[in-house]
């Protein structure tokens, strides 16, 4: 069996900022691997081009430029926002105002977002709404561990089911509408983007 759409491919890899050389981002081994639905949308699409044909034993190695990453970094992602959005019970939260703490927002249209904090200017807090690996081009190297064939109800529900029941990130294991975000499993901070 390929890793191609509608299978479930689980892999583990070690991924470097620029190049084979460059700093570790992140590493997964047997004990933590990347088990995805092949051809859903949620990961990078250049990545899951470099993994397509790829069977069970399968080595990998690859490099994405950035473009076909997360992009450039945005200047108009790195924002002003007003202090009083860190009101929590009619009090600042300073540990959320932290020099490089990561918080989970909204913006506008309702849409999950994470913020890096940069600075604390006044009333003002700058913050970073850029991918963590905008910018950067990404070495990954690793192993095709698993390649199956995805139920009818993974391919409904559009992610991995897992033996726990849903991989959805719900507390019960079940798949309540299908939606991992709803779920709250997905996050912005996921190197591949979001796996459900």
């Amino acid at each position: 069996m390929i890793a191609e759409k509608n299978n479930v491919v689980s892999i583990i890899y070690e991924l470097r900022n620029g190049s084979g050389e460059g700093e570790i981002v992140e590493a997964l081994n047997n004990g933590n691997p990347l088990t995805f639905l092949f051809g859903t949308g949620g990961l990078l699409p250049k990545f899951e081009e470099n993994l397509t044909g790829l069977t069970t034993g399968d080595h990998f190695e690859f490099l994405l430029q950035s473009v076909d990453a997360y992009g450039p970094v945005i200047e108009s992602a790195v924002v002003d926002v007003p202090k009083s959005v860190f009101v929590i019970d009619g009090e600042i939260d300073e540990n959320l105002l932290q020099i490089g703490t990561t918080v989970p927002m909204m913006d506008a249209e309702g849409r999950r977002l994470n913020g890096k904090v940069i600075a604390v200017e006044g009333d003002a807090v700058k913050m970073d709404f850029n991918h963590p690996m905008a910018g950067n081009d990404l070495h990954f190297k690793g192993q095709v561990t698993d390649v199956r064939r995805a139920t009818e109800e993974e391919m409904t529900h559009g992610h991995v089911h897992t033996d726990d029941g849903c991989g959805c990130g719900s507390n019960d294991g079940s798949c309540h509408d299908g939606s991992c975000e709803d779920q709250g499993a997905c996050s912005t901070e996921d190197n591949l983007g979001c796996s459900c």
